[in-house]
């Protein structure tokens, strides 16, 4: 049987996670429940994520820290706390021109706007042997990636692209798909959402986003979707 935590220390789990996606900052107990109004005292909030970290979905970097979500907290999130109703707003990702003659073009110009919208990574295929990928300076710039030992490895990652995309390329599935850390053809300290495709002329392909484990998975799924959506909605 799945293990799964009880309602309070779910929420406590889903805003820390939350938060730290967003600020890229270790999570006190004090200031999540002021910042969040949890309803309970500081010492309880601060006993749950004890719990938290003792059942490893939470670590301390540093002694005098607050906490940070594990990858184990991601995937738990991923499968039961994230927004899956999640809506982006507005037309973020708009149609594609109507000319099948410019198929690689188009799709590399989807590929730009999908790494400007998210700011990670996006990658590109219609075919195994052709693939694109474009900001990648998304990348570099991430708090997530600023040690020497951590941007050394994002740099041997993205030197393994092109194979990396052949390795996966049959076995991505029609909706979109969550890759994260240990389980990340990209390397431990990577997550990625990718989605198979299909042309007019039934040829397929594979898009997606990669970026940190702390990546914005609501926003980065919903925009997959959309890229989906647009590409086959096209006469490309």
């Amino acid at each position: 049987m799945p293990f799964v935590l009880q309602t309070r220390t779910e929420l406590i789990l889903k805003l820390l996670v939350e938060d730290y996606i967003a600020s890229a900052e270790p999570v006190g107990s004090k200031y999540l429940n002021e910042r969040y109004q949890i309803g309970v005292s500081d010492a309880t909030v601060r006993s749950e994520m004890s719990v938290l970290e003792k059942e490893g979905f939470l670590r301390q970097p540093h002694t005098s820290a607050g906490r940070i979500p594990t990858e184990k907290a991601y995937v738990y999130y991923l499968q039961h706390l994230r927004n899956k109703h999640f809506v982006l707003t507005g037309t973020p990702l708009k149609n594609l021109e109507k000319n099948p003659k410019e198929t690689e073009q188009a799709l590399k110009r989807l590929a730009k706007k999908l790494a400007e919208l998210s700011g990670e990574t996006a990658i590109v295929a219609f075919d195994p042997r052709w693939s694109y990928y474009v900001g990648v300076s998304n990348l570099f710039h991430k708090p997530d990636f600023q040690t020497i030992e951590l941007a050394k490895t994002l740099s041997e990652m993205i030197d393994q692209f092109d194979d990396i995309i052949r390795l996966i390329y049959k076995s991505v599935p029609d909706e979109p798909h969550v890759y994260i850390g240990a389980n990340s053809p990209f390397g431990d300290h990577m997550a990625a959402i990718v989605v198979r495709y299909t042309l007019k002329d039934d040829q397929q392909g594979v898009l997606g986003l990669v970026g940190p484990l702390r990546m914005d998975y609501n926003r980065n799924l919903a925009l997959v979707e959309r890229a989906k959506e647009v590409i086959d909605q096209s006469d490309l």
